[in-house]
């Protein structure tokens, strides 16, 4: 496994749209694996592959206190949702902001895990948001697209600063 380096907002490849993964096979594994280390180690709760330059349509998500309840999902899909619910949230991409998002209350995810076996999942609260925050990266949408155009444009200059002093 492998800790890798992960694109930082307003990086242009945090908008491109993930391509479905026709096939899991081992290099997908170790992408997964690789993800899930990466997001551990950064610390986070979610992380999405276009997020680490592989832009197919892969996430791993652990929200458990213990850090030992991984969830890793191919060619995940939201298939319904219902209620809305405001949560702050942060990005692994948009290191130090943090900012209050809605979302919907609940979701229903179907995805394949790593065996290539159908899952669906039903969540709400915590996991609902990193699930739809995470599919979102896959969408090419960040959280931050969620703002007022005002706040948008604050974190991106921000952003930009935070690169041209430590070179990202």
């Amino acid at each position: 496994m492998a800790l890798l380096k992960i694109v930082e907002y307003p990086d242009v490849r945090l908008k491109q749209e993930a391509a479905p993964i026709a096939r899991i096979d081992r290099d997908i594994e170790a992408l997964a694996d690789d993800m899930a280390e990466t997001m551990y180690a950064a610390p986070g709760i979610g992380l999405a592959a276009i997020q680490v330059a592989a832009p197919q349509r892969l996430i791993v998500v652990d929200v458990s206190e213990a850090r030992n309840e991984l969830l890793t999902l191919v060619n995940p899909e939201i298939i319904e949702s219902s209620g809305e619910e405001e949560m702050q949230e942060g990005c692994l991409s948009v290191p130090g902001v943090l900012e209050t998002v809605r979302r919907a209350e609940r979701v229903k995810v179907r995805a394949l895990d790593l065996r290539g076996k159908t899952l669906e999942l039903e969540a709400d609260g915590l996991l609902a948001v990193c699930l739809q925050h995470e599919i979102d990266h896959l969408n090419g949408t960040l959280f931050v697209d969620h703002l007022s155009r005002l706040k948008q444009n604050l974190i991106r200059r921000k952003a930009e600063k935070r690169l041209r002093h430590h070179g990202g």
